[in-house]
């Protein structure tokens, strides 16, 4: 009986062989996919890998040796570009004057964005109006913008001359004294980058549910409590974002230096990457200026890794 009852179970059981055939259908779509996927990826991987991964493997190769523009042959001279950089107090004069700019900048930055995201995120007339004025700056050129604000610095026809006159104040050389010209270069990246940071708070403050409001109101909380103990924690991860990218941003400040101080007066603004650029097209030393770049390279990778661990871990995503 035993035995009949499982023959009749052999019988009903399909073999092994026949999932296989219904599961090569499935794994061949499968493929077919992954395939067509890959596919439309490799243009845009192509064209990453030839305009990012490999200028940054020959700077990696530059920095080894001592490649001057104009000299066709390079030699290797291993770690000699990192041990003379150690030692170049020019350098660290444009790390500390880096450094300067960003512990300035990012939390002026930071704090004007939330100010204003909050301010913007109400539900009134004409309020996309004032988003879009305070966004303007960000899409303006920062060449032309430049050149712009150190005409309205001139020390005798600037507008912010003016304006100190009319208050019986004395007119400030501002680009042109080394104690105004990083407070007067910072000035002009707060106004020009203030408006991307607001536009990402704005994002984060308008995904916040209104219930959270409505219950706090209820127990009582004032428009202080209401920052503190339900905006300003909810916005933990876009304080996060909007900080990790400011420091990136902030230590490969250029633009603005270049045009309006060009590293004066008495080197007071010459930052990182303008000290790069003229060793690399002012002194033609290739190798060097790639240590450089180097350097500042691992450094801002070491310093996101220290916010992801130290602070990341501190953000709760979850509402």
């Amino acid at each position: 009986m035993r035995a009949t009852e499982r023959s009749t179970a052999n019988e009903r059981r399909p073999p092994r062989w026949a999932a296989l055939d219904l599961r090569r259908p499935a794994a061949r779509r499968r493929a077919r996919a992954s395939l067509t996927a890959y596919a439309l990826l490799l243009p845009a991987f192509a064209i990453l890998f030839t305009f990012q991964f490999l200028p940054a493997f020959e700077v990696v190769r530059l920095s080894l040796t001592d490649r001057l523009l104009l000299r066709p042959d390079a030699n290797f001279i291993g770690l000699a570009n990192f041990e003379r950089l150690w030692g170049d107090r020019r350098f660290w004069n444009s790390v500390w004057n880096t450094v300067y700019f960003v512990g300035v900048s990012v939390p002026i930055q930071t704090a004007l964005a939330l100010v204003f995201a909050i301010a913007l995120a109400r539900a009134v007339k004409g309020i996309e109006v004032l988003r879009t004025i305070l966004f303007l700056p960000v899409v303006a050129s920062l060449v032309g913008v430049s050149v712009v604000w150190q005409w309205m610095y001139h020390p005798s026809v600037g507008l912010f001359n003016h304006l100190l006159g009319l208050v019986g104040l004395d007119p400030i050389r501002w680009l042109l004294d080394p104690t105004w010209a990083m407070p007067a270069i910072i000035l002009l990246v707060v106004w020009n980058g203030t408006g991307y940071y607001m536009v990402i708070y704005l994002a984060g403050v308008l995904d916040i549910p209104s219930e959270y409001y409505e219950a706090a109101r209820i127990d009582g909380a004032n428009r202080l409590h209401l920052f503190r103990h339900v905006t300003w924690p909810l916005l933990a991860p876009v304080t996060f974002l909007i900080f990790i990218l400011q420091m990136i941003n902030s230590f490969q400040v250029f633009t603005s230096v270049y045009v309006m101080t060009g590293g004066g007066p008495v080197r007071s603004t010459e930052v990182v990457v303008f000290y790069l650029y003229q060793r690399a097209f002012d002194s033609l030393e290739f190798g060097y200026a790639s240590a450089i770049s180097v350097a500042l390279f691992a450094f801002l990778i070491v310093l996101t890794l220290f916010q992801q661990r130290f602070f990341g871990s501190r953000v709760s995503y979850d509402r």
